[in-house]
């Protein structure tokens, strides 16, 4: 089942987003989404953080992070497909 998610700009603007993977890295947790109108796009990765409430957030990585989080996903893909 395909998961769809809402999200918001900077702006306000809706942006529906698939998630395709959520997968854990070092006790930190990580999702792999692409926007829903351009699924030929690049594959965002990016952190779970927890707000104030709670409540899921999800943020930005730095250039390392990425790498090592690419490669897991990249695994993930992998067996996946076998």
């Amino acid at each position: 089942m395909i998961q769809r998610h809402l999200f918001y700009d900077e702006l306000g603007n809706e942006i529906e987003f698939i998630i395709k993977a959520k997968f854990t890295l070092d006790d930190t947790d990580y999702v792999a989404m692409l926007p829903a109108n351009d699924i030929e796009s690049d594959t965002y990765i990016l952190k779970v953080e927890f707000d104030e409430s709670g409540n899921e957030v999800l943020a930005g990585i730095d250039d390392e992070e990425l790498k090592e989080a690419e490669k897991v996903y990249e695994e993930l893909l992998k067996e996946n497909l076998q």
